[in-house]
């Protein structure tokens, strides 16, 4: 099995995101996600992701329960500072957070414990400064942070270590590539690409916002992509992609990941979510799909943002990522 370093961790190179279990994407089912989590650990993943704000608590709660008598098996990571609520920093506010993130996921530690976003209001020497505080501790081992930009990573790095940093990356979501990727080799900090299948967009299964259950996140934050005249224009892009990924023996999502497992000297660590056992069990295979420079330099020409219609986010939700902009 394919393992990368992340801090003092080796990790499989691909990363299972837990959130579609609990949040997101409809309803999950959690005898389902049950077999789905020991399947994953079984077939050979050892690098689950999570949050406190996905499903308010509940996929925390889920993991907990569902792997608690295999705790040494996986590094375990999740999040705070993002709830229902919004954007929280302040450090008095982490240390509780963890807490009840220990107690859900019935650990006494945390391997990674990400800022999920940055709170405008707190110096991020704050906040990394009260989950250094938690290292001290022994609640958690290492800190990471999501979207945010390469000064912050930076600014973040002098104040503690940071082992992992988590963004939006993927074919069609470029914004790592003005700055953070080059930040984060220089500094030895993983990059853990999330959505790297585009919210599923690169797997051909995806649809567009009037077919969508109400319950769908792409609905209020990644909707621009999605809205129907943007959907069929950035549609046409498949038709290609999928002859690209016959050529290569494998599926368009396999196709997504293997663009990213292959490009950034092979380092990045990419947590494709689902709540589908097949689709986990696809995913993981990517890890054996090798592609020459030509194929990598047809995938950069075809999909990117310069041909992509519609941001990533919603106007809104643009406001509160951090990370480096147009």
């Amino acid at each position: 099995m394919q393992q990368r370093p992340l801090g003092p961790f080796q990790v499989s190179a691909i990363g299972l995101g837990c959130m579609n279990m609990s949040f997101g994407y409809g309803q999950g089912d959690d005898a389902v996600s049950t077999r789905l989590l020991n399947q994953a650990l079984d077939s050979g993943y050892n690098f689950l992701d999570t949050a406190m704000v996905y499903g308010s608590g509940r996929n925390e709660t889920l993991i907990g329960k569902a792997l608690g008598n295999r705790r040494d098996e996986y590094v375990l990571a999740t999040k705070c500072g993002l709830s229902r609520d919004g954007i929280d920093g302040r450090p008095e506010i982490i240390a509780g957070l963890c807490e009840a993130s220990l107690e859900r996921l019935g650990t006494d530690v945390i391997d990674l414990y990400y800022l999920h976003r940055m709170d405008p209001k707190v110096a991020i020497e704050d906040s990394v400064g009260a989950m250094a505080r938690l290292v001290e501790q022994g609640k958690v081992k290492t800190i990471g942070l999501s979207e945010v930009c390469t000064e912050n990573l930076r600014r973040a790095h002098k104040e503690h270590p940071i082992a992992a940093l988590q963004s939006e990356y993927s074919l069609w979501t470029r914004t790592p590539e003005r700055g953070i990727l080059d930040a984060c080799s220089e500094l030895g900090v993983a990059f853990v690409p999330f959505s790297p299948l585009g919210r599923g967009f690169l797997t051909g299964k995806a649809i567009d916002v009037t077919a969508m259950s109400e319950k769908d996140i792409r609905l209020t934050t990644a909707r621009p992509r999605f809205e129907v005249e943007a959907f069929a224009e950035n549609s046409k892009l498949l038709a290609p992609f999928e002859e690209i990924a016959k050529a290569n023996n494998c599926s368009m999502a396999q196709l997504s990941l293997a663009w990213l497992l292959n490009g950034h000297d092979k380092k990045m660590i990419p947590i494709p979510g689902t709540k589908h056992i097949e689709y986990m069990e696809e995913n993981l295979a990517a890890m054996d799909i090798n592609l020459d420079d030509a194929t990598m330099a047809q995938l950069d020409k075809l999909i990117n943002e310069e041909v992509i219609v519609g941001n990533r986010y919603s106007t809104e939700r643009m406001a509160d990522a951090d990370s480096e902009r147009d």
